[in-house]
């Protein structure tokens, strides 16, 4: 492979992976605690875009069992995005460069 060939290949990954980070946003993911009495809507970009969460929880004896409920279901909708986001990533890459021991683009992707 030539050097204009490995240039070629960088640009048409930095094209997909704009591409890819464009599209985060799109995926989204819904996480749920306390048998869904409280649900989350997180997308790719790792925003929380909704919060529902069941009237009787709003309760004063029950402000620490809501916030704990809330803390659950945003955490578990952004573990299930995560694994979308590095899905779809991987979709993108996959045959653009190659393997290379010790270069894992999953490990860009991840906090």
């Amino acid at each position: 492979m030539s050097i204009f060939d490995m240039m070629g290949k960088v640009k048409e990954m930095q094209a997909k992976m704009q591409e890819a980070q464009e599209k985060l946003g799109e995926i989204t993911a819904e996480g749920e605690a306390g048998g869904g009495m409280v649900k989350a809507m997180v997308n790719g970009k790792k925003e929380l875009l909704s919060i529902d969460v069941e009237p009787e929880l709003f309760k004063p004896e029950d402000a620490r069992l809501t916030q704990d409920l809330i803390v659950a279901a945003v955490n578990n909708a952004l573990r299930k995005v995560e694994e979308e986001a590095r899905d779809e990533m991987a979709k993108v890459t996959d045959g653009l460069m190659p393997k290379i021991p010790g270069f894992d683009l999953d490990n860009l992707f991840k906090k």
